[in-house]
């Protein structure tokens, strides 16, 4: 391991198959924690490459548990995290007005680790349990189109890493990698980054880990969601071809609003903000999930035009379809906790 430290330390980028080998001894138990936290610094001081992400995503992803999910064309939303702009759980809220519209949702996530409240915190705080199981998460994904992975239950590798991601306290690469390492197989994604300069070979490692669509954005004042602060810049993942493009809030038909109007809180905060949004108050909360919805559905491929989307994701949420999936969710996970209590 000290020699991939030393490469990285020395401003050296490492080749896919060099990543491949150093990532392989992150997952290691004989591997120090203090070379990961080494490591892991050393690479966001260089600043990652396409290559490197792609590589740790693959040796990633082979420790994963296998998640038989039945045949259908899968998208997951989760962002990189990291930002630092305290929003509320943005793409978890557009996964359930998603999910409502058609798409089928499996989306992947973990507790908070440099923000105040991470996807698996505010699910939690919903009533949907993160302890569910693989056969459990299948069937959700069969019954309801919707489902939650929480990054420890599948990633069991991921224990050692987890506790050097904390004591670091700062966005790694382990925030770039986490959303392409889903282990249900996806055909499409939506992934927002908080690096506007990594957009490009982001969608990069999109098309080389196999999606044939998806969609990146950056997006306006820093967040990794669609902002309604300004313009947000994306790349179209669309089979070979990466295509750029940028949309502001009124491209779409959507108001412009400060990245001050959507301040989230701690988990119980953010579980109320999501209930109000998909109880249909129209406010900045409200239309920057119908933003990112937006993005989704296109991305999905449900919607052939962006303006489209934002119609139906409206509808969605207006006629209780998105809200009934969140508790069509919450009810499933309720009753399998009831069952295993009564066992």
């Amino acid at each position: 391991m000290k020699q991939f430290i030393k490469m990285v330390e020395n401003n050296q980028h490492l080749l896919f198959d060099e990543m491949l080998q150093a990532s392989t001894l992150m997952f290691q138990d004989e591997t120090a924690l203090h070379d990961i936290q080494a490591f892991l610094i050393a690479l966001a001081k260089k600043g990652e490459t396409a290559h490197e992400v792609a590589a740790l995503a693959t040796v990633m992803k082979s420790f994963a548990l296998e998640v038989a999910a039945p045949p259908a064309r899968y998208m997951d939303n989760c962002g990189t995290g990291g930002d630092g702009v305290n929003s509320f759980n943005i793409s978890t809220t557009a996964a359930f007005v998603m999910a409502g519209a058609g798409a089928k949702i499996a989306k992947h996530g973990n507790r908070k680790i440099s923000s105040a409240a991470g996807s698996s915190d505010v699910l939690e705080a919903l009533g949907i349990h993160t302890d569910l199981s693989v056969d459990e998460t299948v069937e959700l994904l069969n019954t309801h189109g919707i489902a939650f992975l929480y990054a420890p239950n599948v990633h069991p590798k991921l224990k050692r890493i987890g506790q050097v991601r904390r004591q670091i306290g700062k966005p790694t690469i382990f925030n770039l990698v986490g959303p392409l390492t889903n282990p249900v197989t996806l055909d499409t994604q939506f992934t927002g980054i908080n690096r506007p300069e990594f957009t490009m070979e982001y969608a990069a490692v999109m098309k080389m880990i196999g999606r044939d669509r998806g969609i990146v954005v950056c997006g306006a004042g820093g967040m990794d969601e669609a902002s309604l602060a300004g313009q947000n810049d994306f790349v179209l993942v669309d089979h070979e071809d990466l295509i750029p493009f940028s949309l502001t809030p009124e491209d779409v038909g959507l108001k412009s609003a400060p990245l001050e109007a959507i301040r989230g809180g701690n988990a119980d905060e953010n579980a109320v903000i999501m209930r109000t949004i998909l109880s249909g108050k129209q406010d900045a909360y409200f239309d920057t999930v119908v933003f990112n919805a937006t993005i989704g559905l296109f991305a999905y491929g449900l919607v052939n035009r962006v303006k489209d989307g934002v119609d139906l994701a409206i509808d969605t949420i207006l006629t209780g379809k998105a809200l009934e999936k969140l508790d069509a969710v919450v009810a499933y996970s309720e009753a399998r906790k009831k069952q295993e209590v009564i066992k």
